[in-house]
């Protein structure tokens, strides 16, 4: 029964809170090893990176008061009209905002810079709670699923209208809370896929086995493969699969005896047998109204166009800076001194911190400024630097732990818009985890995303504080109800 009486302090998850206040004083350590000179003025002036970052924390603080003060309905109530308010912010930006190292994605009001790009993700997430949150609603309805695509789709173009393509492909990150509220597993299988196959075509493109490109070889084989086994795990049908692999025999066949005569590339047997295999399929679901087969179908359909366009997307649309940043990560190119500059500077930043790191405050590559960004989307490496491998599992940890203390919060939830919204939070956090540790290590390419309390800046702050924050209200009110 709920209980006026209750609390919000004796409500509210102070497990998270202890780790949200200890992630934000060690990033505010980690920013002043980065930013620190031995001839520097105060670390407390407000007009170095140190002091104006306590600023930021203060306010941040500040926020979080005013959020676990507010009315436990109160971002059930409003969803909708902060989404359109930072929609118009968005909108605003791309017109009026000023080009900043190429990009139109902050707004100047006097001394502050705001990016509304960081708020717009709290504000789709509670426009994407809410919407699932309506009366006996289902994700599967074509309706449904397009006004939940458009609610994710609208800031993420807002974003790549402002030419910020890494904040803009953190919005793939609510594909992982869909799934959980009972996306069908193709759409997931189809996001891997597609990212597997981009890569396969670009590392593998220039090989050639006589007339036949290597990379579009084995995403085509992998694709009829998937195909295959997808008809075999959706319907253990003995017969379907013994035409299939009839199909699959005499093709390879017919290749096998024109090569001997032609040069022959195979991409086109494969993508020949895809194309009876798909006929097929689509035959048996309409005579039989299975419509698994058609969805399989679909799929091999529409990963056959992704293959031949791979090569128009990388070389016709991606910017030429994109393109090496893309290269110098699959290993292509090997560019110290341009593209791959920052990625091998933090590498050897973090590689010569070692177990135990050289200690607070001395690092030779953060302190001669050798990593760009360094105590912005290179952060880490300051930490790899100063503190080894202990200090940088620590950082590691921490986020774990938050992320799977987040995980157990929305499991918990009542309602479905306090599910939804903690389940986005999360995967937002887990989004921003990945692809920063992953760019710092050479894993991904840069892409220029902030690592969570710990990279420099107001508006990052100020974003991952009220993200959090108002799950935590919304957590605190389950509780009220029924304390």
């Amino acid at each position: 029964m709920y209980n006026r009486n209750t609390s919000v302090w004796q409500s509210v998850d102070w497990y998270t809170i202890g780790i949200y206040v200890l992630m934000v004083v060690a990033g505010w350590f980690t920013i002043y090893g980065a930013s620190y000179e031995f001839d520097s003025e105060n670390m407390f002036n407000p007009s170095g990176r140190m002091g104006s970052q306590l600023i930021w924390i203060g306010t941040s603080f500040l926020w979080v008061f005013i959020l676990l003060m507010l009315d436990k309905d109160f971002f059930e109530t409003f969803s909708f009209p902060i989404y359109a308010v930072v929609f118009l912010l968005l909108a605003v930006t791309i017109v009026f905002a000023p080009e900043i190292k190429g990009s139109r994605s902050w707004l100047i009001v006097g001394p502050i810079h705001i990016q509304p790009a960081e708020f717009a993700k709290f504000a789709t997430a509670l426009a994407l709670a809410k919407f699932m949150h309506g009366y006996n609603f289902n994700l599967f309805t074509f309706k449904n699923f397009v006004i939940v695509t458009g609610l994710i789709l609208v800031p993420m173009i807002c974003i790549l209208l402002q030419k910020e393509t890494g904040s803009a492909l953190v919005y793939l990150a609510f594909v992982l809370v869909l799934y959980r509220e009972g996306m069908s597993g193709f759409i997931l299988l189809a996001s891997v896929c597609a990212v597997a196959f981009f890569v396969i075509v670009i590392k593998c493109g220039d090989e050639m086995i006589d007339a036949t490109p290597v990379g579009e070889l084995i995403v085509a084989t992998l694709i009829l493969a998937i195909t295959l086994l997808l008809s075999l795990l959706f319907r253990r049908n003995k017969t379907v699969v013994k035409v299939i692999l009839c199909m699959v025999v005499f093709a390879l066949l017919a290749g096998f005896i024109t090569s001997l005569y032609i040069p022959v590339n195979y991409v086109w047997v494969i993508v020949g047998i895809t194309g009876a295999v798909v006929c097929y399929l689509i035959f048996i679901s309409l005579k039989n109204l299975i419509w698994s087969y058609l969805l399989i179908a679909l799929f091999a359909l529409m990963s056959v166009g992704f293959l031949f366009s791979v090569n128009y997307v990388f070389d016709d649309m991606l910017e030429r800076h994109q393109q090496m940043r893309i290269k110098v990560a699959l290993g292509l190119e090997d560019d110290p001194g341009g593209a791959g500059y920052n990625v091998n500077q933090s590498k050897i930043a973090i590689g010569s911190g070692g177990f135990t790191g050289k200690g607070f405050l001395n690092g030779t590559q953060t302190k001669l400024k050798y990593v760009p960004e360094q105590d912005t989307d290179f952060i880490f490496c300051t930490v790899g630097e100063e503190f080894g491998f202990i200090g940088s599992a620590a950082v590691l940890l921490l986020f774990g732990a938050l992320i799977m203390r987040l995980i157990f919060l929305s499991e918990r939830q009542d309602t479905v818009f306090g599910r939804v919204y903690g389940y986005s939070v999360a995967s937002i956090f887990f989004f921003h985890l990945a692809i920063n540790i992953g760019m710092v290590l050479g894993l991904t390419p840069v892409i220029g995303i902030p690592l969570p309390f710990f990279s420099y800046g107001g508006s990052s702050l100020w974003g991952f504080t009220i993200l959090l924050f108002i799950f935590l209200r919304i957590d605190a009110g389950r509780k009220e109800r029924y304390n």
